[in-house]
């Protein structure tokens, strides 16, 4: 079956977008969120098997740390190939196949999750979930060509807020089979999720459509990686989407090492912070589109950076509420960050068109092209950001026992992308009286409203 081709494709046309288009796109969105969810949950897998993992497994908290860096490291390098192949294969075609993956993963845990498997093993399961961070990357960039730029912000939020809610989900599986069946019972939640990942499927199969005009574009590809616009929007976004991605794997682990909770006691706190952060990155898309995406990015690393100083504190006294209070209070703030970020990309490369002269549908096209092929590249440097929180975290408890160090560098990192998100796209350059002068700035100036 070749597949469902729709040949035509102009969301920025708003004729086309009322009496077609945005009927198409959200009935698109609705099925990629499904598929992303599910998929964020697989990547995820791991924060909450290492919950079920007790002294019977012979696995200290260093070696659980490195289990769900290794799943978080995978799911980064994938996103590359991940991107590239919507427009090799169709969005919905490769949304099939990269939900069917899923199965993998899953399965495969189904099968060592016990007591007496070696270390290695796990080891090699934990990185097959590196597939489910994959589908982040290809379901956005689908979803951006799906939506005129007026919505991006809007429909990748959305988009990126549904799947981010796996995140959550997969821990309040855990919770329940914990509360309910107890720490001994881990593939009850991998059974849960192997008939949801043939529904995801399905309904890919059903209800999502290819666009035909989607290729892959060498020549724009090679121009974003050579765009410096492109590795400064990576690094902002390792500040966010890291943060949110990294503190979701380690949330409960943390809870269990520094502060002594029980497998139950974690599992009934460590999904909050994900939730709160995933519902509110529609919300920080939507204050992009209104007040631009780089304003609402800017202060969100401040708040970011007084979030881990309370965290920092809490870790000291070692107090458990206040903890809690900073540590989802980093959770909310990383999702509004996520949402402004990704508004940031496609807004950045309409600016750098127009700043190169052109205007309507070249203008609109420039920027589809760039952003669509840096959005895969961002997400997966981005979802380093993750990896780097839990080897922080794995080198702090070896060295220190406690969390404290790896905060303080986490504070030292928002200041930095506080900074550089100022610098780059608020700051505005002085003005002077010569002509050539005011021409080079204008660009500079426009990036204040991406």
């Amino acid at each position: 079956m070749a597949g469902r081709w729709i040949e035509q494709w102009d969301p920025e046309d708003e004729t086309f977008w009322r009496e077609k288009g945005e009927r198409i796109a959200r009935r698109n969105l609705l099925f990629s969120v499904l598929s992303e969810h599910i998929g964020f949950s697989i990547w995820t897998l791991w924060s909450v098997m290492v919950l079920f993992m007790g002294p019977e497994y012979g696995v200290d908290p260093a070696g659980k740390f490195f289990l769900i860096a290794t799943a978080t490291l995978v799911g980064a390098v994938i996103r590359v190939p991940y991107t590239f192949a919507v427009a090799r294969f169709g969005g919905r075609n490769w949304t099939i196949f990269s939900a069917l993956m899923l199965l993998l993963p899953t399965g495969a845990a189904f099968l060592v999750m016990e007591p007496g498997t070696s270390y290695g093993t796990f080891l090699a399961v934990a990185a097959l979930t590196g597939v489910g961070g994959g589908n982040f990357a290809s379901s956005m960039t689908n979803i951006n060509s799906f939506f005129p730029l007026r919505k991006k912000g809007w429909a990748l939020g959305l988009n990126a807020g549904g799947g981010n809610i796996g995140v959550p989900v997969v821990q309040l599986v855990g919770l329940l089979v914990i509360g309910l069946a107890g720490a001994a019972h881990p593939r009850i939640v991998l059974g849960v999720y192997i008939p949801l990942i043939v529904v995801s499927a399905l309904c890919a199969a059903l209800f999502m459509d290819n666009l035909a005009p989607v290729k892959n574009d060498t020549g724009a590809a090679k121009e974003a990686v050579r765009d410096p616009h492109t590795w400064i929007m990576s690094f902002l976004y390792i500040g966010t989407f890291g943060s949110f991605i990294g503190y979701s794997f380690a949330f409960g682990l943390v809870l269990q090492t520094q502060f002594g909770r029980t497998p139950l006691q974690a599992a009934s706190l460590t999904f909050v912070g994900p939730l709160l952060g995933s519902l509110i990155r529609p919300v920080g898309g939507s204050l992009a589109d209104r007040f631009g995406g780089a304003r609402i990015t800017l202060w969100t690393f401040a708040a970011m950076a007084a979030a881990t100083g309370v965290v920092v504190f809490a870790s000291v006294s070692e107090s458990l509420p206040v903890f809690l209070v900073g540590f989802i209070a980093l959770f909310v703030l990383s999702g509004l960050g996520n949402g402004s970020t990704y508004k940031m990309i496609p807004g950045i490369f309409q600016a750098k068109a127009l700043a190169k002269g052109m205007t309507g549908e070249a203008a609109e096209a420039y920027g589809r092209r760039l952003s669509g092929a840096s959005m895969g590249l961002i997400g997966a440097v981005g979802a380093l950001g993750g990896l780097a929180i839990n080897l922080a975290f794995r080198q702090s408890f070896l060295t220190a026992g406690t969390g404290t160090g790896a905060f303080v560098a986490f504070l030292a990192c928002y200041a930095v992308c506080f900074t550089v998100t100022w610098a780059v796209y608020l700051r505005r350059p002085a003005r002077t009286a010569a002509p050539a002068a005011t021409t080079e700035t204008k660009p500079q100036l426009s990036y204040a409203e991406v």
